[in-house]
């Protein structure tokens, strides 16, 4: 049995971000079209005294041939050992035969499929000439959101904000020229409030148990990608904001009701209906929603990730490697 193995390295040097969110379009259509067979993610509590967890998220969608499975393990206490504390790893399966036919570096997996369905959303949502950018939060996801939303759109100015300036300026003197190709001047800003009514686009992209933004502020035909907020207790986007949105997509309508506090808290406290986060991207994709219908409109797309993201840009990754011939190849 062949088996490839894929890097970061190699993954990078197999795909762009323009693949990868072609892959989560397609990913996203066939969840919404009933053809993704997706389980519950398992989770183990490997140690509980030191909060170790594993986590494993098997699916199949059907259209694109993609089966596996991901892996995930979260060890807080690795960071004493200079180790990350969220090692990952994507196994792909034949469907023809059972037989694993890739492993691949889960962590840029993840943070590629996630930049990617926020690029996904904002290229179907955004207003077309949208030019201005605003994204908070420069954790290890922020990269990839950065440039999915310049790939998507021609962003003259994009603001970098985090709690922290300094880490903010960094990012940006960084991002300024790993992404330069894009023409966009990319800027660091010690207050997000300094743009937010002015920008066009904004991605949350924090671990934040209050809003972190105003959502009074924001202007009429601002689209908004809500990335961080994947646990019950977290909370980026300000309930204000979800009152005053027009249209409200999701990439899973069952796992953000679930799992978002961002729709969870103002759900509970009576002020948004859960009819309103009934919607997912997909079905828009499939023409079975109505997108946006003006300028002023303003939108809000909310993902909490679920495996039928990381198969197919697992897949897609593994045909553009082995036409490329990328990768290591062993034999068991």
């Amino acid at each position: 049995m062949e088996i490839l193995i894929l890097k970061e390295r190699d993954i990078l040097d197999a795909v762009n971000i323009k693949d990868i969110i072609e892959a989560d379009k397609e990913a996203l259509k066939n969840y919404s079209g009933g053809k993704c067979d997706i389980p519950l993610r398992t989770v183990i509590d490997v140690d509980k005294k030191n909060s170790s967890t594993a986590i494993f998220m098997p699916g199949l969608v059907e259209d694109k041939n993609a089966l596996g499975i991901k892996i995930i393990d979260i060890y807080p206490q690795n960071i004493e050992k200079g180790l990350i504390t969220s090692p990952s790893t994507m196994i792909l399966i034949d469907k023809e035969n059972g037989f694993v036919k890739a492993i691949l570096d889960g962590t840029i997996l993840t943070r590629l499929r996630t930049g990617a369905v926020s690029g996904a959303a904002t290229e179907i949502l955004s207003n077309k000439d949208a030019n201005k950018f605003l994204l908070i939060g420069t954790g290890g996801q922020a990269e990839r959101q950065l440039e999915a939303v310049l790939s998507v759109r021609k962003i003259k100015k994009a603001y970098v904000y985090d709690l922290n300036f300094e880490r903010a300026k960094e990012f940006a003197k960084i991002m300024e020229e790993k992404l330069k190709n894009y023409g966009a001047e990319i800027i660091a800003i010690e207050n997000s409030e300094e743009v937010i009514g002015d920008v066009d686009i904004i991605t949350t992209v924090t671990t934040s148990k209050k809003p972190v933004f105003d959502g009074k502020k924001v202007k009429k035909g601002v689209h908004i990608n809500g990335v961080g907020s994947y646990t019950p207790d977290m909370q980026e986007t300000p309930e204000e904001f979800l009152i005053r949105a027009d249209k409200i997509f999701t990439d899973t309508k069952e796992g953000v009701l679930k799992e978002s506090g961002d729709v969870i808290i103002p759900i509970k406290s009576g002020k948004l209906k859960r009819e309103k986060v009934s919607h997912e991207l997909g079905s828009l994709i499939l023409s079975r929603e109505v997108g946006r219908e003006s300028e002023k409109e303003i939108t809000w797309f909310k993902t909490v990730g679920f495996a039928g993201l990381d198969l197919v840009a697992a897949e897609k990754i593994y045909e553009l490697a082995v036409e490329k011939n990328i990768g290591t190849k062993i034999e068991l």
